[in-house]
Formats: C-alpha cells, sequence, structure tokens
C-alpha cells in the first residue's frame, strides 16, 4: 500500500492484479486500484477532477484527465472518508501511475491539488 498526505488530505492505494480478465496471446495485463480518500482538514472539501500519468515498462506514457473519479465528485467532511475501486491495463506486465487530485475547500470557494502517491503494478509473472 501507498500513502501520501498534502493538503490535509490522505490518498492511499492498494492494487491487484486480474489475471481474470488478461486475454491470453495479446500481452495485456489487467490491474484493479483501490484508492482512499481522507479528508484531514477542519473545512469540508469537494473532489472536482483528477490527473493521472501512467507508465508501462516500455515508458509508453499516457496521460488522463476528467472530471471526479468513477463518474462521482465526492464531498468529504472533515475526517471523513471515500473510497473508490477503478482499473487499468498495460501492454506489460508492470505499470506505474502517478497523478493529482483538484479539491475545492467548501468553506471558502478556494481550490487545491492532493498528490496520489505513485504506485507499481506488476504481474505475478514478473515476480517468479
Amino acid at each position: 500500500m501507498e500513502t501520501l498526505i498534502t493538503q490535509g488530505v490522505e490518498i492511499n492505494v492498494e492494487t491487484y492484479y486480474q489475471q481474470g480478465y488478461a486475454q491470453q496471446g495479446n500481452n495485456e495485463h489487467v490491474f484493479a486500484y483501490r484508492i482512499t480518500i481522507t479528508n484531514h482538514n477542519p473545512f469540508i472539501i469537494q473532489l472536482l477532477s483528477r490527473k493521472w500519468k501512467i507508465t508501462d515498462s516500455n515508458r509508453s506514457i499516457r496521460l488522463v484527465e476528467g472530471e471526479g473519479v468513477v463518474g462521482r465528485q465526492p464531498v468529504l467532511y472533515p475526517n471523513d472518508s471515500y473510497q473508490y475501486i477503478s482499473g487499468v491495463n498495460f501492454d506489460t506486465p508492470i505499470g506505474k501511475m502517478e497523478g493529482s487530485y483538484t479539491f475545492e475547500n467548501k468553506g471558502n470557494g478556494s481550490f487545491f491539488d492532493a498528490l496520489v502517491p505513485a504506485f507499481k503494478m506488476e504481474a505475478p509473472v514478473v515476480l517468479n
């Protein structure tokens, strides 16, 4: 598990290889990741958008930006947590992701970014 706290927002990431989703013969490696976001600030925040940098072991990079996470823009009160699961696929058995979330401070209307810790995904076949 990877954990990082920035701007009073704690982000934890756990990854899981999805063996059953890989298609034989096309070198596709599918991973799920579970992210838990905890608001340690004394004010309410809302997650507005995300930015991801996704890199495989061939150094191919994909940049992904969009509103919210998995179709939601959750509101977190002080000490509240929000958890979601998503996924990513790679043409290589190893990859990594890193990024950030943009939040709104609902108390004063300002915006800030919280960093997502870089996390690596490795298919079990490379660990043998």
